[in-house]
């Protein structure tokens, strides 16, 4: 193997994607559904066709898109309580199911959805690092299957997607800048990053953590052009599931 290469943990190029797959069709009763896999971390993603919008939105010519996040007891590496069995959701399950809505929300024209809420659930079966990311990017494909079924029905009339969404993790490691970080990749890089792009090239979000330092401006750059490469191979992998998926 060439020396130019620099290996993560796992064994793969740090400027390589984890092996994806993207399954639709996985839940029989769910308008779209996507069980997306990166590396280890698999994440079941559905999608509903609701006849309704919040209450707050009645009247304004427009639909929603809302995300619910969690994470099955044994989907780490030691069992986690169910978050129904405390009573109430945790602070990271609350910020990362707002950043799948805010993220799918800017893939629709919602004045197109009038009267109708999509529901993206996303629950995470094995955890292995990137699980938000991950969510995001199944999340897309459950949610163009699932306007693919309300279009089929008659219930949307104009195809509201204006472009995809995806998602990805980068970090700054002692080896260098690592793309679609695992688990141990996360839990010891020097700088973690989420970057969500849509399919226009429009970053939608640059989540950013110095964990044991601060980052520099050099790194960033790197850090974004690394994760763009890896968000449009993300990208592809997305339409040739959706396309198949459709056939």
């Amino acid at each position: 193997m060439p020396s130019s290469i620099a290996l993560g943990r796992s064994g793969r190029d740090i400027k390589a994607l984890r092996d994806i797959s993207l399954t639709c069709h996985v839940n029989p009763h769910a308008e779209g559904s996507c069980l997306i896999k990166c590396g280890q971390t698999e994440v079941l993603c559905t999608a509903t066709l609701q006849d309704n919008v919040p209450r707050w939105l009645k009247g304004q010519g427009k639909g929603w898109i809302t995300a619910e996040y969690g994470m099955l007891p044994r989907a780490t590496h030691d069992r986690k309580d169910r978050e129904a069995t405390k009573g109430k959701q945790e602070g990271r399950t609350v910020e990362i199911q707002r950043l799948i809505g805010r993220s799918l929300r800017a893939s629709c024209d919602l004045t197109l959805l009038n009267g109708f809420t999509l529901w993206i659930d996303c629950d995470v079966l094995v955890a292995d690092g990137g699980t938000r990311t991950a969510a995001i990017t199944g999340g897309y494909v459950a949610l163009a299957l699932a306007v693919a079924e309300g279009m089929r029905q008659g219930l949307i009339r104009v195809n509201p997607l204006k472009h995809p969404i995806a998602a990805t993790s980068c970090g700054v490691t002692p080896s260098g800048v690592v793309l679609d970080m695992d688990y141990a990749e996360d839990s010891t890089c020097d700088v973690d990053g989420n970057f969500v792009m849509t399919g226009a090239g429009e970053w939608l979000e640059v989540q950013m953590t110095g964990e044991k330092r601060a980052l520099k401006a050099v790194e960033l750059t790197e850090m974004m052009a690394t994760a763009e490469k890896g968000i449009r191979e993300l990208f592809e992998l997305q339409r040739q599931a959706i396309e198949s998926a459709s056939r």
